[in-house]
C-alpha cells in the first residue's frame, strides 16, 4: 500500500538517500530543506526514481529549522497540501555551526533536534491521526548526555559535542513520552540512532572521518518507516550499531538509550522545561 512520507533534512545525507528509497518502492515521498534551490533539485531526482502514481506526488518545503516561526509555517503548508500523513521523520539535525546560537539566543542543536521536530510533529499530529497505524521516526544518536536546562535556555555555553548530545537525550526523552501521549491514535514513535560516523557531510564536518556508509542509516530509516516488522514497535530505542563493538553496514537491534529517557521524573522536567522555553521566545 503507498504510504505518504514526510521526511526532514532530506535534501542530503541519509534522509535524501532515505527518500529516493522510498520513492522508489512507490510511496508518495514529501521532502524538506534549507534551500529553496538544492530542494527542487532533489525533488527532480526523487520523482526521477519514483514509480506508480507517487511519481505525481512528489513535493516538499523550505524552511529553516533554526527558526521556529519558519517550522510552525511548514507545518500549515504540509497541512494544506496532504490529506493525511503515514509517516514523519524527523530527520534534519546539526552538529557543527559558524554561529551557535539563534536569532532567539538559543542554541542552534536545541533548537533544530529537538525543538524544531517537537514542535512540527505536535502540529502535524492531526494528519497523522487520520491514517491507520501512523508512524513516527526520530532521529536520536550514539551520543547522549544529561541536559544543561541552563544551556537549555540559552543561559550557558557548550561546545558542539555537549550541545548535540544533550539535544539528541532530549529528543529521546520526548520520544518515549510521546509514544504514551498517542498510545491511544494507533500511531507509533521510534527513536533510531542511525549508526555512528556514517558518510555523510554532518559527520565529516565534524570528525573528517567515518565506519560507515550512509546507505546503513537510510536503510534502517525506510525500514522503520514501512516494514511490517515494525508495525507494532513503539516507545522504543533502534541502536542501528553493532553491539560487539565493530563497525559496519549490518544492521542494529532494539536497545537501551540513555537512562533519563527512561527516567519519569527526567522526562516531567524536560517537559516543564521545553513549555518554559518555548512561551520565552514566543512572547
Amino acid at each position: 500500500m503507498t504510504k505518504t512520507i514526510l521526511i526532514t533534512g532530506s535534501t542530503d545525507g541519509i534522509g535524501k538517500l532515505a527518500a529516493l528509497k522510498l520513492a522508489e518502492a512507490g510511496h508518495r515521498v514529501y521532502l524538506h530543506g534549507r534551500d529553496a534551490d538544492k530542494l527542487n533539485r532533489v525533488i527532480a531526482e526523487v520523482k526521477a526514481v519514483s514509480t506508480g502514481a507517487a511519481v505525481d506526488n512528489i513535493d516538499g518545503s523550505v524552511a529553516d529549522f533554526s527558526d521556529l516561526n519558519a517550522v510552525r509555517h511548514m507545518a500549515v503548508e504540509v497541512s494544506e497540501k496532504l490529506s493525511k500523513l503515514d509517516v514523519l521523520i524527523n530527520n534534519a539535525g546539526i552538529y557543527t555551526t559558524a554561529s551557535a546560537m539563534t536569532k532567539d539566543g538559543l542554541d542552534v542543536r536545541f533548537v533544530v533536534n529537538y525543538l524544531a521536530p517537537y514542535e512540527l510533529t505536535n502540529a502535524l499530529l492531526p494528519l497523522l491521526k487520520k491514517t491507520n497505524k501512523a508512524r513516527i521516526v526520530n532521529l536520536s544518536s550514539a551520543a547522549q548526555a544529561p541536559i544543561s536546562y541552563k544551556a537549555f535556555a540559552g543561559n550557558e555555553h557548550l561546545n558542539d559535542k555537549e550541545a548535540y548530545a544533550q539535544s539528541k537525550l532530549a529528543l529521546t526523552m520526548w520520544s518515549m513520552d510521546l509514544a504514551d501521549t498517542v498510545a491511544g491514535n494507533s500511531i507509533s514513535v521510534i527513536a533510531v540512532n542511525p549508526g555512528s560516523l556514517l558518510n555523510t557531510k554532518m559527520v565529516d564536518a565534524a570528525y573528517g572521518q567515518y565506519w560507515s556508509s550512509a546507505d546503513k542509516g537510510a536503510n534502517i530509516l525506510a525500514e522503520l518507516a514501512i516494514s511490517d516488522e515494525f508495525a507494532d514497535d513503539t516507545g522504543k530505542y533502534f541502536d542501528n550499531d553493532i553491539k560487539d563493538g565493530a563497525h559496519g553496514d549490518a544492521r542494529g537491534e532494539f536497545g537501551q538509550p540513555h537512562a533519563d529517557a527512561l527516567n519519569k521524573e527526567a522526562i516531567t522536567a524536560l517537559k516543564r522545561q521545553t513549555q518554559a522555553v518555548l512561551k520565552s521566545i514566543s512572547t
